[in-house]
């Protein structure tokens, strides 16, 4: 063989070959502390951490401390609303119109009273005990707010009702679609 076909040794510590060109980057220090262990040391440690760091939080939910006293709103004294009457009044905020309703049955009902179609006003209708949208004659189901005609396709925010002594109360509403 001539000189020309000769390989030239791979692992020449002067050579211009590829190979060896690579290894001359590798720290023996930043290999041993930026490895796979290090890394899942850390990650696992990480995890445990802010697992015990919502414990509190935790332990808190379980024993029921976390519930809020209901805020209540008064509507109206229950002795002013006869069967089959209607009161408006605002809820949750001065902006939200509000639709109380007491049946005929002597039930209480209130739901927001914004049409869910395009937000117009919504009344009660005393005869069919409906709740009316005047605006494209969208009907509403008084006992659970769904749409019943026209073009309303989502129901009426629920507000809950609360009566004590005689005086009836908001408490919450439930906007529910489904």
């Amino acid at each position: 063989m001539n000189e020309e076909n000769k390989c030239p040794k791979r692992n020449k510590p002067k050579s211009q070959d590829d190979m060896i060109q690579l290894t001359e980057n590798v720290n023996r220090f930043d290999d041993l502390k930026f490895n796979r262990r290090a890394f899942l040391k850390t990650a696992v440690g990480a995890t445990v951490a802010l697992g015990l760091s919502t414990l509190p939080f935790s332990v808190k939910a379980f024993l029921g401390d976390f519930e809020d006293e209901k805020e209540l709103v008064e509507i109206v004294k229950l002795d002013s609303l006869p069967p089959g009457s209607s009161v408006t009044f605002n809820y949750p905020t001065e902006n939200d119109p509000a639709l109380l309703v007491h049946t005929k049955a002597g039930e209480l009902k209130a739901y927001n009273s914004a049409c869910t179609h395009l937000m117009c006003p919504v009344f009660y209708e005393k005869e069919s005990e409906v709740l009316l949208c005047p605006c494209h004659k969208g009907y509403f189901d008084l006992n659970n707010g769904h749409p019943l005609a026209g073009p309303p396709q989502r129901e009426l925010p629920l507000i809950e009702l609360e009566v004590q002594n005689e005086v009836v109360y908001a408490v919450g509403r439930k906007i529910r679609h489904g």
